[in-house]
């Protein structure tokens, strides 16, 4: 058994070609983990805008900043396909689109709808 292996002992990643299931699922592990980490960092801002005035000032000139617009849309990002794959997960846990052939069109839904869902948001927000 042990001289008999022909496996690849190196595993190259980036040649490997993911399928959008798979894509999904981690990119809703990444934006699983960024929202937990900008959870401080909101805690904060709320603090301080609670404190006083000058402190809600303070808030509103650091969300004024460029990054933390850049920063705000990327949470925003994270959220919505956090909240769209953790719905496909959901059913999924419910054997709801197991098949091969579901599993890749709820992806592409997860992904189309969040899409559209962001666009919408920064067209109302931005309007």
């Amino acid at each position: 058994m042990a001289g008999s292996d022909s496996r690849p002992f190196f595993l190259n990643l980036i040649k490997i070609r993911l399928p959008v299931p798979g894509v999904v699922s981690i990119f809703h592990r990444i934006s699983g983990v960024f929202l937990f980490i900008a959870i401080p960092w909101f805690v904060y801002l709320l603090e301080l805008s609670l404190k006083s005035d000058e402190g809600f000032e303070q808030v509103t000139r650091l969300l004024n900043q460029t990054f933390s617009k850049l920063l705000l849309i990327v949470i925003l990002l994270s959220l919505i396909h956090h909240l769209f794959a953790g719905i496909r997960f959901l059913l999924t846990d419910f054997d709801i689109g197991l098949d091969k052939q579901q599993s890749k069109n709820t992806a592409w839904l997860v992904i189309i709808l969040g899409i559209i869902s962001f666009v919408l948001i920064m067209f109302g927000v931005c309007s």
